[in-house]
C-alpha cells in the first residue's frame, strides 16, 4: 500500500470512529437530562445596566451616606453634594459599616476636571475589597505611570488588560465580580481571592488571582481575616468623587 493510500485509510478509520462516538440524537428520552428543581430565583433587573437590581444593597444613592463611616467609626467627613461623595483631603478613608465577601459591586467614579499633577499624583484614589485588595482609581487618560498602578489595575500586582479610561471630569464605571480568599484554620491560604473587572464596559481583569493584600512597598501577601470585611474608599489627597454604589452579596 502506498503512503498516500495508507493515509487515506487511516483518515477514513478515524472519521468512522469519531462518528461512532457522537451521541445518538435520533433516539432516547431528552427529559432524562432536564430538571426543574431547584427553580431559578427571580431578580428584577434595573432599568439600565447601571441601576441596582432588586436584590442589591444600595451603598450610596446620591444623598444618603449612612452606609459609610470614617475609619475611626464616626460619620464620614467627605463632601456629600450634587449626587456624589467627594474626597476631602486629609479626612481619611471611609468604609462600609457592613462587611462583604463574595460579591458583585457596581461603583461610579470621577477624577477632577481640572488636571493637577501627573502620574500617581493625578486623580488618585482606590477601592479596597475587604479593606485589603485595592482596585486602583486614577486619572489614566493620557497620563503615564507604571502599568500595575494605573486605573483598572490591582495596585502593584495586576495591570489591566487595556486602558479604558475616559477623560478628566467624566464619570466612569467599574463593574466588579469578587471572590473572597479562603483560609485554613492555621492561616495558610486554601484559595486566593479572584477578581473580574469591567471598566466602562470593557474587560480589564479576567477572573484573575490576587496575590495578597495590597502593599505600597514590597510584595503582596495574605494575612488571615474574616469571611466578610468592609469595603474601603481611599483618601489619597485628590478630590475624587463616587456615586451610584450598589452591591450584591454572592
Amino acid at each position: 500500500m502506498t503512503q498516500r493510500l495508507l493515509l487515506i485509510a487511516c483518515f477514513t478509520s478515524l472519521s468512522a470512529l469519531t462518528q461512532a462516538q457522537q451521541p445518538n440524537r435520533a433516539g432516547g428520552d431528552p427529559k432524562l437530562s432536564e430538571y426543574y428543581d431547584p427553580a431559578i430565583r427571580v431578580v428584577a433587573p434595573g432599568k439600565t445596566a447601571a441601576d441596582a437590581p432588586a436584590d442589591a444593597v444600595v451603598l450610596f444613592n446620591g444623598t444618603d451616606a449612612s452606609a459609610w463611616e470614617s475609619k475611626d467609626g464616626g460619620p464620614i467627613k467627605w463632601k456629600v453634594e450634587n449626587g456624589a461623595m467627594t474626597v476631602v483631603s486629609g479626612t481619611g478613608i471611609i468604609r462600609t459599616k457592613q462587611g462583604f465577601g463574595d460579591c458583585q459591586l457596581h461603583i461610579e467614579w470621577r477624577t477632577p476636571a481640572e488636571v493637577k499633577g501627573d502620574g500617581q499624583g493625578r486623580g488618585n484614589s482606590g477601592i479596597f475589597l475587604m479593606g485589603k485588595y485595592e482596585l486602583q482609581v486614577l486619572d489614566s487618560y493620557n497620563n503615564k505611570t507604571y502599568s500595575n498602578g494605573q486605573a483598572g489595575s490591582i495596585y502593584k500586582e495586576l495591570p489591566p488588560l487595556v486602558n479604558a479610561s475616559r477623560g478628566p471630569g467624566e464619570w466612569q464605571t467599574y463593574d466588579i465580580i469578587f471572590t473572597a480568599p479562603v483560609f485554613y484554620p492555621d492561616g495558610t491560604v486554601k484559595s486566593q481571592a479572584r477578581i473580574t473587572v469591567l471598566h466602562n464596559g470593557v474587560l480589564v481583569q479576567n477572573n484573575m488571582s490576587i496575590w495578597g493584600s495590597t502593599q505600597y512597598i514590597g510584595i503582596a501577601n495574605y494575612e488571615k481575616h474574616s469571611d466578610k470585611e468592609p469595603i474601603q474608599l481611599q483618601d489619597h489627597g485628590n478630590p475624587v468623587s463616587y456615586r451610584n454604589i450598589w452591591i450584591r452579596p454572592l
